[in-house]
């Protein structure tokens, strides 16, 4: 056994505890010692997995889709490689490895599922070839890091292009998807939603493909699910939305979510018209890979999610349900998930612009705050670094609301003073601190 190797491995178990301790997250840190101290320790860890890696990428529902997945293989029995906090670049990817493996400095793994930014990619591709990648779908997010989507999709292809055997799992209804895995050569299957759900869709939502990649002319569509995913077509070209093998029908979202696919009924107890794409992602890379599905509705059941991802607290006695919202497309799709809810309720909103939720907070307006009129908000307080910015949003479209920039303090005024139902939206860097100060409160019940 390589001595460095060894040391990578303790210190990064060592860097974990430290900061458990201390109350800080701590997972890229310990990539990051690892990997310097034992720069092939990935390639080397990941190499050990005995059956198939999964990636997943995608603007919207790697951590859902990825951490789903993960629960789903390890229920039959299965040994699985996870970075389950969201971590997903270079030094976080690192980290779910090296935190795996044992004190001999070894894996003991069958399956790895890793959720790897966009733009991380081809950073993370050297070091291991995955067997499948699922691609969730492609919006704008954070345009002061990314740049326009064209650049995430090129770094995507590049990508693609380094493992040329792995097999893509792809959102048939995203245009952009689609076009990226026509224009590689790897092996593609696609999953969607053939019928329509809604009978009208806002028209205002910013949609990302409305050219078409091949010839640039505008797309047509026979109907949309929301911003640019739906049943598109180019009548110029011929390109167009690829029949889905993983395809969801008899769609119900009046109590949870509830569809069919490949002649199985599946239902879940969760809110949102997007997870219905998350969970059809799951179904379809566990039956590519040969896993059997006979107890996907349990795990579904079982599944808790994590880190702000639907995820809900009980504060004495307050139902409070923390979601990310971090660009335009997945705002709006938290704000449908809270109109589901018919009942009275809060709503508090926090928006920050560190560097990693991108510094440019002016996506807020591409954001359809005005539904919010209808979503039955006893009051809707905004916090955060920019909630000055998110207040005068909410006033251009007439909704009130209240100001407290400390988001320990606006949670604490609706638990004592408000409807007994609260929903809390935050982008990026607010995720983990309010999500710590939910587990204090709720611990404290």
């Amino acid at each position: 056994m390589n001595i460095r190797r060894l040391i990578a491995v303790w210190s990064g178990r060592l860097i974990k505890t430290a900061c458990q301790i201390t109350g800080k997250q701590g997972v890229t840190l310990a990539g990051k010692v690892a990997l310097s101290i034992y720069p092939p320790i990935l390639k080397e860890l990941a190499s050990e997995v005995r059956k198939d890696i999964f990636i997943v990428c995608g603007t919207n529902g790697k951590t859902t889709t990825n951490n789903l997945l993960a629960d789903f293989i390890a229920s039959s029995g299965n040994k699985v490689v996870c970075n389950r906090t969201g971590s997903n670049m270079l030094n976080g990817v690192a980290s779910a490895f090296v935190l795996s493996a044992g004190l001999n400095g070894h894996l003991n793994a069958d399956y790895a599922c890793i959720e790897i930014d966009e733009a991380s990619t081809v950073r993370v591709l050297p070091h291991f070839k995955p067997d499948y990648m699922i691609l969730t779908n492609l919006f704008r997010d954070q345009l002061d890091r990314y740049g326009e989507i064209d650049i995430t999709m090129d770094l995507l292809s590049r990508a693609m292009k380094m493992a040329p055997d792995m097999k893509l799992l792809v959102n048939g209804d995203d245009s952009l998807s689609t076009y990226l895995a026509m224009d590689n050569s790897n092996p593609y299957t696609a999953y969607g939603i053939s019928e329509q759900v809604f009978q009208e869709e806002n028209s205002r939502e910013i949609r990302e493909g409305r050219f078409c990649k091949r010839c640039g002319e505008k797309m047509e569509y026979h109907f949309y699910h929301y911003s640019q995913l739906g049943d598109y077509y180019c009548p110029k070209c011929g390109f167009k939305r690829p029949i889905p093998e993983f395809d969801a029908s008899h769609i119900d979202l009046s109590d949870g979510l509830a569809f069919d696919v490949k002649g199985r009924h599946i239902k879940a107890n969760y809110r949102g018209f997007y997870n219905i794409y998350n969970i059809l992602a799951v179904f379809g890379a566990a039956s590519m890979a040969g896993i059997s599905t006979e107890n996907f509705n349990k795990v579904l059941g079982d599944y808790t999610p994590q880190f702000g991802r639907n995820e809900i607290f009980h504060i004495h006695d307050t139902k409070v349900m923390l979601n990310l919202a971090k660009n335009p497309a997945g705002f709006n799709q938290n704000i449908g998930a809270v109109m589901t809810d018919p009942s009275e309720k809060d709503i508090i909103i926090l928006i920050n612009d560190n560097s990693q939720d991108g510094t440019d907070v002016s996506w807020l307006w591409d954001v359809d705050f005005d539904r919010l009129k209808d979503a039955n908000a006893a009051s809707i307080t905004v916090s955060g670094i920019r909630c000055q910015d998110m207040r005068l949003r909410l006033k251009y479209v007439d909704i009130p609301s209240h100001l407290e920039p400390d988001i320990e303090k606006a949670i604490e005024s609706k638990i004592n003073s408000g409807t007994k139902n609260l929903y809390v939206l935050v982008n990026y860097t607010g995720l983990y601190s309010t999500h710590n100060i939910l587990k204090k409160m709720e611990g404290t019940k």
